[in-house]
C-alpha cells in the first residue's frame, strides 16, 4: 500500500507541476506581492514540482526527491497564505478551500516525510 500512496503522491505533483503551464493565472495570483517575477516563480516552481516528483517515483532518488519536495511546499507555503488573505478580503466564496489548504499543506509535508526513509 506505501508504494501506491508513493507513486500516487509522485502522479498528484506531476499534475500539480503540469498545471503551473497550463493555468499559469491561477498560481500567479498567489505568489506574494513582495516577490518579482510571479508568472517566472510559477514556471520555476512548476518545473521543480514535476522533477522532484520524478525523483521521488525512482527508488535510487527518491530520498532526495522526498527532501526536495518538502522543501518547495515550505517555500510555497507563503502562496497559500497570500491565497487566503486575498480571498478572505474580495469575500470569495472559496476562502474555505483558501483556508484548507494551509494545513493541508502540512499534511503534504507529513506525506513526502514518509518517503525519505524509504
Amino acid at each position: 500500500m506505501k508504494h501506491f500512496f508513493l507513486y500516487l503522491m509522485s502522479a498528484f505533483f506531476i499534475f500539480a507541476g503540469i498545471t503551473h503551464f497550463t493555468k499559469p493565472k491561477m498560481f500567479v495570483s498567489i505568489v506574494p506581492k513582495f516577490l518579482p517575477y510571479p508568472l517566472e516563480i510559477v514556471h520555476i516552481s512548476g518545473v521543480c514540482e514535476i522533477l522532484f516528483a520524478i525523483l521521488l517515483a525512482i527508488p535510487a532518488s527518491r530520498h532526495i526527491g522526498a527532501w526536495l519536495l518538502i522543501l518547495l511546499l515550505i517555500a510555497v507555503f507563503p502562496a497559500n497564505i497570500q491565497m487566503a488573505v486575498t480571498f478572505y478580503k474580495e469575500q470569495n466564496p472559496y476562502l474555505w478551500i483558501a483556508i484548507l489548504r494551509l494545513p493541508l499543506q502540512f499534511a503534504l509535508i507529513w506525506w513526502a516525510w514518509l518517503y525519505t526513509k524509504m
